[in-house]
């Protein structure tokens, strides 16, 4: 009997992922398996009529392959299990998701998600009697049990790329240019760009900074003769005080963001530098994906495939040792990988005389 999977993105968008979902469809295909493309998440299953798209090898033509986002949509807002409605309270919409998956008649379902997207995934699975397997993306590489994540190679790069380009106008101007990047727990993004973007400062969520050490810092680039510093931030780094510093959004949403230009303030004062900021924000996101991204999304995509074949279920692919292997998603969950203090990078930063902040 031919099989009809699904798949959906879930959460934010990334680099990669359509990368992904074309991977799935071409290995689909070659079992002569059919592809449905489920729209914006679950939010598409909350609708009477599932809203899908069957996909075909031929809809994937060069360009797709390149493309940032996602062509199938996701949403990163409204938990199934206790869903915001017009009147402000919240209702419990999970099985409208699960009779929507069944009204589909599918075999299994790929979901492409990072942590928070896999913990809803897996318990309307559970709920569900649905088969699933899943693909990790973040940027911020915080998922367990993988090395790698869809859209984090092509976020470090975008990063990278910023500070190549802060460079030239920090020394055209004598300025301490601050990089604001995304890592909504994690410092992975900040670390690895700072290192790869030569920064002289790197400040992580998971190393807490003095304002005093950060100042010393920039006081010795001055005195080798340097006219500039540059510093990356990930987005997720506390005050020193330890308060979180968030931006209010339509709707009374709050999200990270701000804290280099809080930053910017006091380095100022402590060093009487002229200071400027850039905030990366949704455009590490949104770039074509890299070669690595694009490798990882297509291994991941063939991966999944194999072990819906093989029946193996609620398992997530994952990089680990120059490898493809799968583990259970429950695990990969628990696992949250942020910044390891006895990280090889962490190291590497240290010895290149990288102020991370506490030294």
């Amino acid at each position: 009997m031919t099989k009809k999977i699904g798949i959906l993105t879930s959460g934010g968008d990334c680099a990669g992922l359509n990368a992904a979902i074309r991977a799935v469809v071409h290995a689909a295909h070659q079992k002569g398996w059919e592809t449905i493309g489920i729209l914006d998440g679950t939010a598409g299953l909350l609708c009477e009529v599932p809203q899908v798209r069957v996909l075909h090898p031929n809809d994937f033509d060069g360009n797709i392959l390149r493309q940032g986002g996602t062509i199938l949509g996701t949403t990163n807002k409204g938990n199934p299990f206790a869903f915001p409605m017009p009147d402000g309270t919240l209702k419990d919409r999970s099985y409208e998701i699960t009779d929507g998956f069944k009204k589909l008649g599918l075999d299994a379902v790929v979901g492409i998600g990072g942590d928070g997207s896999f913990a809803i995934l897996s318990k309307l699975a559970a709920q569900g009697n649905i088969n699933m397997v899943g693909i990790p993306k973040t940027i911020d590489n915080d998922i367990g049990k993988t090395e790698a994540s869809i859209g984090f190679d092509t976020a470090v790069a975008v990063a990278t790329e910023a500070l190549d380009r802060l460079q030239p106008t920090a020394a055209s101007h004598d300025r301490v240019m601050i990089l604001e990047v995304m890592g909504r727990d994690a410092g992975h993004i900040a670390l690895n760009a700072g290192i790869a973007g030569g920064a002289d400062i790197i400040l992580i969520p998971e190393i807490k900074y003095d304002l005093d050490k950060i100042a010393a810092k920039i006081a010795r680039v001055k005195k080798s003769g340097r006219n500039f510093a540059l510093m990356v931030v990930s987005e997720a780094v506390k005050t020193e005080k330890g308060e979180k510093f968030e931006m209010t959004y339509y709707g009374g949403e709050k999200r990270y963001g701000g804290i280099g230009q809080y930053l910017a303030g006091k380095i100022a004062d402590a060093t009487e530098s002229e200071t400027r900021v850039t905030v990366l924000g949704h455009v590490q996101r949104g770039s074509p994906p890299t070669c690595n991204d694009r490798l990882l999304a297509s291994a991941f995509g063939a991966k999944a495939v194999d072990l819906i074949d093989q029946k193996k279920y609620n398992r997530m692919v994952a990089w680990q040792n120059r490898q493809i292997v799968d583990v259970a998603i429950a695990d990969a969950i628990a696992a949250y990988q942020e910044v390891n203090l006895n990280d090889t990078l962490v190291q590497t930063a240290r010895a290149l005389g990288i102020c991370l902040g506490d030294k």
